[in-house]
């Protein structure tokens, strides 16, 4: 199973979307709404301890871990209002993706792009031979590759003899070996290679018919249902019965496996199942884009090319900046953005000599921890094992976050940090949470998601106290995702609520 969607017969499926272990990645926000209760009487910071004491030590969360540090976001406006924790190691969920993104900007500036090329020499008579050398630009889709060809077609170019495909710039797993089985399956769980196209998933429509049908599959891309069988065994249900889906694929043969039920009537759910094999994937697609332009190839295949005399850039494409890639990492909480900059760290690093025979993304992680390290960032308040958070071996302290949030905040790129982070009840991932109440607007912070776990850490800007840096994890809860968000940003509401007495 890849994505479970659960709901009772009284709410919405998109209110209580539940993925089992894994990351709220690529879920739609309004699948995150929940009620906060609004609250307006302001608190003083003597108070502050108290009211976070009296959420946090509910009998619910008796058998849950709480780390949370809450600080002026300047020194120089006072010391710490709250401390639960807040050296101590937590499962962090997507808040992994602020020190990813931090690093990130710090180390490769916020106009790095990641370009895709097509090498070749002259064209001799019509016919050429191609190499293609993917970067692991994760923002690739099919209107790429078309641009690719038709560059290729104004050179003249009509015949390719014989086309390399190389997909070794990032060396090393694709999958992170601690990733979970449901997640890898999911879109949200894509391989990251360097020739990644669509997200390297493939995204389908499950929409409800009359009632005692199977739902409706509709393919984004209908050219990919002719290598796919479906197993539907899902079945479209009366207005009291609950909801849930269950998608899944094979990983030996192209076999989707669809369960579950939705309401006749009930908006379509989107789905997206990851690619097996990307590099295979993209050669197809590219080789569908030539066609479209009347270039023929005769032979392709993926594997390491070298450069040979003459051979020259015929075509190419560029991400945009990172300034882009950032924000669609942490307003979305893009898992393979997250993972692909992890990898672009770790190209940068491997030019050391130290780190040349090194995985990409170990080189990466390796230079997250330098790069944070000169921000000023305790080393020894986090252990990273990979750059979107999905692995549970990630381990990262309140302290970690907020120094790095505050690191981020006196940097080139703090601008650009924090605007990527989604605002309460505005947009990203907190599109629906925090709506009508004192947070809304003034709280950018990222979230973060897996089953036991939930996280929220960012900035604050109270109306009457200066601006706060603030991390709450929850962990080892065996509440649900909303119940652990429920008190979450009843806590952040008790930030926005200060004011100086």
């Amino acid at each position: 199973m890849i994505v479970k969607w659960m709901a009772n017969f009284a709410q919405p499926i998109g209110a209580l979307l539940l993925i089992l272990g894994s990351q709220w990645a690529g879920v739609p926000a309004s699948a995150q709404t929940q009620k906060t209760p609004p609250a307006t009487q302001p608190i003083c910071p003597a108070q502050l301890p108290d009211a976070i004491d009296a959420i946090a030590n509910r009998p619910q969360f008796s058998r849950a871990r709480w780390g949370i540090l809450v600080e002026p976001l300047s020194p120089t406006d006072g010391q710490t209002l709250y401390n639960r924790q807040g050296e101590d190691y937590f499962i962090p969920a997507s808040n992994e993706k602020l020190l990813t993104t931090a690093a990130a900007l710090a180390k490769l500036g916020t106009q790095f792009r990641i370009r895709t090329s097509v090498y070749g020499t002259p064209v001799n008579g019509g016919e050429v031979s191609l190499r293609v050398v993917g970067r692991g630009d994760p923002s690739l889709t099919d209107s790429h590759l078309a641009s690719l060809a038709q560059q290729l077609k104004s050179r003249g170019i009509r015949q390719v003899g014989q086309m390399v495909v190389e997909d070794g710039y990032f060396q090393g797993q694709p999958v992170n070996p601690n990733w979970e089985w449901e997640d890898v399956q999911a879109g949200y769980g894509a391989p990251v290679n360097s020739l990644i196209v669509n997200e390297n998933a493939i995204n389908l429509t499950l929409s409800p018919q009359a009632a005692g049908q199977p739902l409706r599959v509709t393919w984004d891309d209908p050219k990919e249902a002719r290598g796919w069988r479906v197993e539907n065994d899902s079945v479209t249900v009366g207005p009291n019965e609950p909801e849930f889906l269950e998608v899944g694929r094979d990983f030996s043969r192209p076999i989707l496996r669809i369960k579950g039920q939705l309401r006749a009537g009930a908006e379509p759910e989107e789905v997206a199942v990851a690619i097996v094999n990307p590099a295979e994937n993209f050669l197809q697609r590219f080789q569908q884009a030539l066609a479209a332009e009347g270039i023929a190839v005769g032979r392709a295949q993926i594997a390491a090319g070298t450069p040979t005399a003459g051979e020259v850039e015929l075509a190419a494409v560029e991400s945009p900046p990172l300034s882009e890639l950032v924000m669609k990492t942490n307003q979305e909480s893009n898992n393979l953005y997250a993972e692909v900059l992890l990898r672009s760290l770790g190209t940068v690093a491997k030019a050391d000599a130290a780190m040349a025979g090194k995985d990409t993304a170990d080189a990466g992680l390796e230079a997250i921890k330098a790069t944070l390290t000169q921000l000023g960032v305790n080393a020894e308040s986090y252990v990273p094992e990979d750059g979107s958070g999905l692995s549970r071996h990630n381990l990262v302290s309140p302290e970690a976050l907020v120094q790095t949030l505050r690191a981020m905040a006196n940097s080139a790129a703090a601008e650009i940090y924090q605007t990527s982070l989604p605002v309460a009840g505005v947009s990203g991932t907190l599109t629906y949470r925090f709506r009508d109440t004192t947070a809304q607007g003034i709280v950018q912070a990222k979230t973060g998601t897996v089953t036991g776990v939930s996280a929220l850490s960012g900035y604050a800007r109270p109306l009457n106290y200066p601006p706060l840096v603030f991390s709450i994890i929850v962990n080892q809860s065996h509440q649900s995702a909303g119940q652990q968000r429920q008190a979450i940003d009843e806590i952040v509401l008790l930030l926005t609520r200060l004011r100086s007495c």
